[in-house]
Protein backbone atom coordinates (compact mmCIF):
# COMPACT_ATOMS: atom_id res chain seq x y z
CA UNK A 1 0.00 0.00 0.00
CA UNK A 2 1.46 3.03 -0.74
CA UNK A 3 1.74 6.22 1.37
CA UNK A 4 -1.26 7.76 0.18
CA UNK A 5 -3.27 4.52 0.29
CA UNK A 6 -2.63 4.46 4.01
CA UNK A 7 -3.73 8.04 4.69
CA UNK A 8 -6.48 7.29 3.13
CA UNK A 9 -7.06 4.03 4.79
CA UNK A 10 -6.87 6.43 7.98
CA UNK A 11 -9.34 8.81 6.98
CA UNK A 12 -12.03 6.33 5.79
CA UNK A 13 -11.53 4.43 9.18
CA UNK A 14 -12.51 8.00 10.67
CA UNK A 15 -14.99 8.52 8.77
CA UNK A 16 -16.54 5.22 9.28
CA UNK A 17 -20.31 4.90 10.33
CA UNK A 18 -21.05 1.29 10.24
CA UNK A 19 -22.01 1.13 13.56
CA UNK A 20 -23.78 4.01 14.18
CA UNK A 21 -27.36 2.66 14.78
CA UNK A 22 -25.77 0.79 17.69
CA UNK A 23 -23.12 3.58 19.31
CA UNK A 24 -25.52 5.85 22.30
CA UNK A 25 -23.15 8.38 21.45
CA UNK A 26 -22.32 8.42 17.91
CA UNK A 27 -19.83 7.12 16.11
CA UNK A 28 -16.34 8.18 16.87
CA UNK A 29 -13.46 6.21 16.03
CA UNK A 30 -10.12 6.07 17.90
CA UNK A 31 -6.86 4.54 16.95
CA UNK A 32 -3.45 5.63 16.20
CA UNK A 33 -1.10 4.34 13.84
CA UNK A 34 1.65 4.83 11.85
CA UNK A 35 3.56 2.13 9.39
CA UNK A 36 6.88 2.61 11.90
CA UNK A 37 5.26 1.76 15.21
CA UNK A 38 7.57 -1.01 16.92
CA UNK A 39 4.87 -1.49 19.33
CA UNK A 40 1.05 -2.60 18.71
CA UNK A 41 -1.20 -1.97 21.33
CA UNK A 42 -4.57 -4.18 20.98
CA UNK A 43 -7.24 -3.52 23.04
CA UNK A 44 -10.99 -3.60 23.41
CA UNK A 45 -12.82 -0.16 22.64
CA UNK A 46 -12.60 3.05 24.03
CA UNK A 47 -14.76 3.95 27.12
CA UNK A 48 -16.92 7.34 27.70
CA UNK A 49 -13.76 9.40 28.15
CA UNK A 50 -11.60 8.64 25.60
CA UNK A 51 -14.61 9.00 23.43
CA UNK A 52 -15.20 12.33 24.90
CA UNK A 53 -11.93 13.58 24.11
CA UNK A 54 -10.80 10.86 20.81
CA UNK A 55 -7.20 10.10 22.15
CA UNK A 56 -6.86 6.71 22.64
CA UNK A 57 -6.60 5.41 26.66
CA UNK A 58 -6.91 8.88 28.06
CA UNK A 59 -8.14 7.97 31.46
CA UNK A 60 -7.43 5.72 34.50
CA UNK A 61 -6.51 2.33 32.28
CA UNK A 62 -4.54 4.67 30.28
CA UNK A 63 -2.59 5.48 33.15
CA UNK A 64 -1.91 2.14 34.45
CA UNK A 65 -1.21 1.34 30.94
CA UNK A 66 2.09 3.30 30.77
CA UNK A 67 2.69 2.67 34.51
CA UNK A 68 2.64 -0.93 33.49
CA UNK A 69 4.66 -0.27 30.26
CA UNK A 70 7.14 1.97 31.96
CA UNK A 71 6.45 4.58 29.78
CA UNK A 72 5.48 8.24 29.43
CA UNK A 73 2.45 10.15 27.62
CA UNK A 74 5.21 11.21 24.99
CA UNK A 75 6.13 8.27 23.81
CA UNK A 76 2.72 6.62 24.61
CA UNK A 77 1.38 9.13 22.00
CA UNK A 78 4.33 9.00 19.54
CA UNK A 79 2.04 6.91 16.57
CA UNK A 80 5.45 6.49 14.91
CA UNK A 81 6.30 4.02 17.84
CA UNK A 82 3.42 3.01 19.30
CA UNK A 83 0.20 2.13 17.15
CA UNK A 84 -3.39 1.77 18.90
CA UNK A 85 -5.91 -0.83 17.13
CA UNK A 86 -8.49 -1.55 19.40
CA UNK A 87 -10.86 -4.10 18.43
CA UNK A 88 -13.62 -1.73 18.21
CA UNK A 89 -13.22 2.09 17.21
CA UNK A 90 -16.28 3.48 19.01
CA UNK A 91 -17.70 3.56 22.01
CA UNK A 92 -19.89 1.00 22.46
CA UNK A 93 -22.30 2.19 25.01
CA UNK A 94 -22.74 0.53 28.79
CA UNK A 95 -24.27 -2.47 29.96
CA UNK A 96 -24.69 -4.14 33.52
CA UNK A 97 -21.74 -4.86 34.84
CA UNK A 98 -19.31 -2.20 32.41
CA UNK A 99 -18.70 -1.07 29.09
CA UNK A 100 -20.25 -3.48 26.24
CA UNK A 101 -18.42 -5.40 24.13
CA UNK A 102 -16.10 -3.74 20.89
CA UNK A 103 -19.01 -3.77 18.11
CA UNK A 104 -17.77 -7.01 16.14
CA UNK A 105 -18.15 -5.39 12.65
CA UNK A 106 -15.26 -3.08 13.26
CA UNK A 107 -12.54 -6.00 13.25
CA UNK A 108 -14.08 -7.38 10.73
CA UNK A 109 -13.76 -4.59 8.28
CA UNK A 110 -10.68 -2.93 9.58
CA UNK A 111 -8.31 -5.43 11.61
CA UNK A 112 -6.58 -6.93 8.62
CA UNK A 113 -5.88 -3.89 6.54
CA UNK A 114 -4.77 -1.78 9.31
CA UNK A 115 -1.98 -5.10 10.84
CA UNK A 116 -0.51 -5.58 6.98
CA UNK A 117 0.66 -1.99 6.97
CA UNK A 118 1.87 -2.68 10.26
CA UNK A 119 5.46 -4.85 9.42
CA UNK A 120 7.63 -2.90 11.75
CA UNK A 121 5.70 -3.95 14.88
CA UNK A 122 8.30 -6.20 16.98
CA UNK A 123 5.81 -6.51 19.91
CA UNK A 124 1.92 -6.93 20.30
CA UNK A 125 -0.07 -6.21 23.97
CA UNK A 126 -3.07 -7.88 23.57
CA UNK A 127 -5.44 -6.67 26.25
CA UNK A 128 -8.84 -7.79 27.54
CA UNK A 129 -10.75 -11.29 26.35
CA UNK A 130 -11.90 -9.66 22.82
CA UNK A 131 -8.74 -8.88 21.51
CA UNK A 132 -7.22 -12.21 23.26
CA UNK A 133 -9.48 -14.08 21.70
CA UNK A 134 -9.01 -12.58 18.31
CA UNK A 135 -4.95 -12.44 18.40
CA UNK A 136 -4.43 -15.64 20.30
CA UNK A 137 -7.61 -18.14 18.93
CA UNK A 138 -7.06 -21.59 20.06
CA UNK A 139 -3.99 -21.18 21.58
CA UNK A 140 -5.83 -18.93 24.41
CA UNK A 141 -6.50 -20.46 27.82
CA UNK A 142 -9.86 -21.40 29.44
CA UNK A 143 -9.86 -17.91 31.47
CA UNK A 144 -8.14 -14.73 31.04
CA UNK A 145 -6.04 -15.40 33.87
CA UNK A 146 -4.57 -18.76 32.97
CA UNK A 147 -4.10 -17.17 29.34
CA UNK A 148 -1.82 -13.97 31.08
CA UNK A 149 -0.05 -16.72 33.66
CA UNK A 150 1.13 -18.75 30.47
CA UNK A 151 2.51 -15.49 29.16
CA UNK A 152 5.93 -17.13 28.34
CA UNK A 153 4.10 -19.10 26.33
CA UNK A 154 3.25 -16.32 23.58
CA UNK A 155 6.26 -14.17 24.08
CA UNK A 156 8.24 -12.29 23.11
CA UNK A 157 5.84 -11.79 19.78
CA UNK A 158 2.68 -11.19 21.92
CA UNK A 159 2.09 -10.45 25.11
CA UNK A 160 -1.87 -11.39 26.63
CA UNK A 161 -2.55 -8.97 29.52
CA UNK A 162 -5.77 -8.12 31.90
CA UNK A 163 -7.26 -4.80 30.65
CA UNK A 164 -5.96 -2.19 33.34
CA UNK A 165 -8.94 -0.68 34.21
CA UNK A 166 -9.67 -0.10 38.17
CA UNK A 167 -12.67 -2.44 37.81
CA UNK A 168 -9.34 -4.90 37.61
CA UNK A 169 -8.01 -3.34 41.11
CA UNK A 170 -9.73 -7.13 42.77
CA UNK A 171 -7.91 -9.61 39.95
CA UNK A 172 -4.21 -7.89 40.50
CA UNK A 173 -4.84 -8.10 44.18
CA UNK A 174 -5.81 -11.43 43.66
CA UNK A 175 -3.16 -12.09 41.36
CA UNK A 176 0.33 -10.74 42.83
CA UNK A 177 2.33 -12.50 40.47
CA UNK A 178 1.36 -10.22 38.01
CA UNK A 179 3.09 -7.63 39.31
CA UNK A 180 5.97 -9.39 40.49
CA UNK A 181 6.77 -11.49 37.50
CA UNK A 182 4.86 -10.26 34.13
CA UNK A 183 5.99 -6.54 34.64
CA UNK A 184 9.38 -6.86 34.70
CA UNK A 185 9.25 -8.65 32.10
CA UNK A 186 6.99 -6.44 30.05
CA UNK A 187 8.72 -3.46 30.59
CA UNK A 188 12.25 -4.68 29.66
CA UNK A 189 10.61 -6.69 26.29
CA UNK A 190 8.79 -2.71 25.71
CA UNK A 191 12.35 -0.66 26.33
CA UNK A 192 13.71 -3.56 23.94
CA UNK A 193 11.11 -2.84 21.29
CA UNK A 194 11.19 0.41 21.27
CA UNK A 195 15.34 1.27 20.62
Amino acid sequence: MTAAAFSKLQTEIRGCTLCAAHLPLGPRPVFQIARTARILIAGQAPGSKVHASGIPFDDASGDRLRDWLGVDRETFYDASRIAIVPMGFCYPGTGKSGDLPPRPECAVLWREKILRELSAVKLTLVIGQYALAWHLGAHSKTTLTDTVQAWREFTPALWPLPHPSPRNNIWLKRNPWFAQDVLPALRSQVADALC
